[in-house]
């Protein structure tokens, strides 16, 4: 299905120029939604609402309509603990960490090994030394991809991935495909548009070697949940390793890489309440300990001569230069305000704010929802890629946002591959995190029957 976008930009004084009471059968009388015109009553936790006061972001106007925010898979919002833990650091302590031996120094070469130090536990790594700080979830990927890859990966091994994986799982591995003659495999996804664990078990027990199986926890498109425990199980048997991009996981439940047993680990500061800039690679320490550097410069050295180096142990091996020395304490600052509220009532609550996304989706006529129906044993995250018939993904993300300040996500999502499986080329995705609340959905579902009631008059 291809779909043809018709992107309207409409000026902000469109509203007031729209009749409250058009004459069908146009039915355009945009207003402003609220929670108060829907029946809906919270219930149960009221997360949302208690966590929402931190987030001063949330509290604005957007083309005149209240703020909603539902493109939390592209990027989370930071707690204002997190926003002061960086001006503090630029305005009390800024200065480089590991050389210096001031007070200054000393004080930030602290706080950042904290930070790290925090991530291990937050992850329950055996030690901090096994948390290499990266830019971001990629920049930690590619790590693994040419300073693992390059020298364990032969001509023929099977590199093993899914069709639903993110850009960033394949790029980097399809690269080194090319560099070492390996192959990459993919899973296809069955029935219920969930990855096709028979199939992964057929192709780890085929006469290829798999040298590495590369996989998401979390699908950024699907909202499917994989078994990441019972995969790695499999993939140790005939062995191989285990690389997980946990960037939609990490910041929504309880992520132990121990009891996972994998081998790496990789996740984004900006999805979970900390700045952009920084993420970190999780790697078993004897597996870090084998791998040469990815990068070469200061701090990641232990003697320097003019025709050779000496290479300092993991986590600063892979730490050339200057870090995102803030951002990591800000990172840092993130990991205590999520541990504060506990990843566990955070996840309690999404799955209930999921399972009421889904279903309110659900209600409106002709729209096409990707991944598996949420059920009590199938838990779905609180995303929703979805399209509506004969409307493009790209003209509804639009028209809530300058309509109604209603933020969502619209286009491939950084997975094109599988939209290609999907048969579409694009897909509208809202996607939540615990500062939203029910009556954010509310609006936001009552905007979308605006905006589809809006372009399907045209039809």
């Amino acid at each position: 299905m291809e779909l043809e976008a018709m992107v309207l930009k409409f000026p902000l004084s469109f509203k007031r120029l729209i009749p409250k009471t058009p004459p069908s059968p146009i039915r355009l009388g945009f207003r402003k939604l609220s929670a108060s015109s829907s029946p809906t009553t919270l219930q149960s936790a009221l997360l949302g609402h208690s966590t929402r006061p931190d987030f001063p972001i949330l509290d604005q106007t957007v083309n005149t309509s209240k703020l909603v925010y539902l493109d939390n898979a592209a990027t989370s919002q930071k707690p204002t603990s997190v926003l002061n833990a960086l001006q503090t650091y630029y305005q009390t302590y800024n200065s480089n960490v590991h050389r210096g031996i001031h007070w200054l120094s000393a004080k930030a070469t602290d706080e950042y090994e904290l930070a790290r130090q925090k991530v291990a536990n937050f992850v329950n790594s055996t030690g901090s030394g096994e948390i290499v700080f990266t830019r971001n979830a990629t920049e930690a990927i590619n790590l693994v991809a040419y300073s693992w890859g390059l020298d364990n990966l032969r001509a023929g091994d099977q590199i093993v991935l899914t069709v639903a994986e993110h850009h960033s799982v394949i790029v980097p591995w399809q690269i080194v495909a090319q560099k070492t003659g390996s192959v990459l495999k993919f899973v296809s996804l069955t029935e219920k548009q969930v990855p096709n664990l028979e199939e992964l078990k057929e192709i780890l027990n085929s006469r290829q070697k798999t040298k590495l199986v590369a996989i998401h926890h979390v699908s950024n498109v699907l909202g499917s949940v994989l078994p990441v425990e019972e995969i790695v199980g499999w993939a140790h048997d005939v062995g191989a390793k285990v690389l997980v991009d946990a960037c939609q996981s990490v910041p929504h439940m309880e992520v132990d890489v121990k009891s996972l047993g994998v081998d790496f680990l990789v996740a984004s500061s900006h999805k979970m309440c900390g700045p952009t800039g920084v993420g970190f690679l999780y790697g078993k320490s004897e597996v870090l300990g084998s791998m040469r550097p990815f990068l070469g410069g200061g701090e990641m050295i232990v003697d320097v001569f003019l025709e050779h180096s000496t290479y300092a142990e993991p986590p600063s091996r892979f730490e050339a230069g200057t870090p995102a020395i803030g951002e990591a304490i800000g990172l840092g600052a993130a990991v205590d305000y999520l541990s504060g509220i506990g990843m566990k009532t955070i996840h309690k609550y999404e799955t209930e704010l999921a399972n009421y996304l889904y279903e309110s989706l659900c209600s409106i006529p002709k729209i096409e929802i990707y991944g598996p129906k949420p059920s009590e044993t199938l838990f779905r995250a609180a995303l929703c890629s979805f399209n509506v018939n004969n409307v493009h993904p790209t003209d509804i993300a639009t028209f809530l946002d300058q309509q109604y300040g209603v933020a969502i996500r619209s286009g491939h999502h950084c997975a094109q591959p599988l939209h290609r499986y999907l048969g579409v080329s694009s897909s509208a995705r809202a996607s939540l995190y615990f500062y939203n609340t029910k009556e954010d959905v509310d609006t936001f579902i009552a905007a979308l029957k605006e905006t589809i009631s809006f372009f399907t008059s045209f039809q």
